[in-house]
């Protein structure tokens, strides 16, 4: 069992203190700690603030970039919470919202969905209030309303001693032990100090700390991963690196897990900050880089789907560029939709949905000959995981 560690680097991030109970809490150091600022954390610093301002670029070439956020949302959503072990697929998320399902039970589909609820209404309140303790226990509320977990006072700091560990193990044989409950307060409000306070540090950075500071604290019950992952895109947001939330590093981190873990943990038992920024910082780039490229394959899709319908659809093709424009929000529709949407006959709407799907750019989805619904597939199949 670890006890107090004598004061040297590895008291960087905080110590190791035997509570009462006879097992020992980590107790973290306020941010930000003193860097050796290496030349690899100066290159990985670099690269992912390249990235980010190609991505950046890359999202405002799209055309209306706010239509094509609803998919980066509902992507993130999938992966951020399959590494928490969910089951549910980005098709079974569309299902649900598309109402494919009927009365089958969501299962884990419902903590896709409240993830993109979390993640909306934590960047709408970004524009009235700075990210704080009170937002995240607002975001942690709807993040856990009703699921796994859902029973532990959602919205609410833990009020009794968590930890990290392979399943079935105990306090005593922890990979991981947080600080104690009545301490998680005063560390979240440390926490949120620095980040409103004066720093040198560049804003990557300072998210890299952030965030391992957050997992550090574990100031929740459960969903301190997926809430962590999501201060990540707030801050972006907040500080203004990225005009719209499109960065997201669950895919990075779901393929690099086990780094991931491993270098959390040598922050806290080692102190090593900066080996675990340069791997954050390179989990950014990464993540960058892919949302760039998804943004450039969306923009090559869009032409080429417009010039599709224009020349093949004839008189009924700026009614079908209307329905496309829609599906880059949502990625279904049923003729009832294009109905309203075109303020058309529903036999019109529906030789329009016809003649998108028999250009291969609709799919109809439930095998039904009533009711049906379309799914947009060949964008879809941009955003499933490769």
């Amino acid at each position: 069992m670890r006890e107090t560690n004598s004061k040297d680097d590895a008291d960087r991030a905080g110590r190791y203190v035997r509570q009462p109970r006879g097992y020992s809490a980590f107790i973290p150091e306020p941010l930000p700690p003193v860097l050796t600022i290496t030349d690899a954390l100066t290159e990985a610093r670099d690269r992912a603030n390249l990235a980010l301002g190609r991505l950046d670029s890359a999202v405002e070439t799209l055309p209306h970039p706010e239509l094509f956020t609803a998919m980066y949302v509902r992507r993130e959503a999938v992966l951020s919470s399959q590494i928490e072990g969910t089951q549910a697929s980005l098709d079974d998320l569309v299902a649900v919202e598309a109402r494919l399902r009927g009365d089958q039970p969501l299962g884990d589909v419902n903590e896709v969905l409240n993830y993109t609820a979390a993640l909306r209404h934590g960047l709408e309140r970004l524009q009235t209030l700075p990210i704080s303790g009170r937002l995240l226990r607002e975001i942690h509320a709807i993040l856990m309303r009703g699921v796994r977990g859902g029973h532990a006072t959602p919205g609410e700091y833990r009020t009794t001693q968590n930890w990290i560990g392979a399943a079935g193990a105990g306090l005593q044989n922890a990979i991981f032990v947080p600080p104690p409950p009545e301490d998680v307060a005063e560390h979240v409000g440390n926490l949120e100090r620095f980040l409103h306070g004066d720093s040198r540090l560049s804003v990557i950075v300072q998210i890299g700390l952030a965030h391992a500071q957050f997992e550090t604290i574990h100031p929740f019950v459960d969903g301190n991963g997926r809430l962590g992952r999501l201060l990540i895109t707030f801050l972006l947001c907040e500080r203004k690196v990225l005009s719209k939330p499109v960065l997201y590093v669950s895919l990075t981190l779901k393929k690099r897990r086990q780094e991931y873990y491993e270098r959390l943990q040598a922050v806290r038992d080692r102190g090593a900050w900066e080996a675990w920024l340069v791997f954050f910082l390179d989990c950014v780039t990464e993540a960058a880089l892919d949302a760039a490229n998804l943004a450039r394959q969306i923009l090559r899709l869009r032409e080429d789907h417009r010039d599709r319908v224009v020349d093949a659809m004839g008189a009924r093709a700026g009614k079908a560029l209307k329905v496309l424009e829609r599906l880059y929000r949502d990625p279904y529709m049923d003729v009832n939709q294009a109905t309203a949407l075109l303020q058309v006959s529903y036999a019109n709407a529906n030789d329009i949905i016809a003649d998108m799907e028999r250009l291969g750019l609709l799919r109809e989805a439930t095998g039904n000959q009533r009711n049906r619904v379309f799914v947009y597939e060949p964008y879809l199949a941009l955003f499933r995981e490769i």
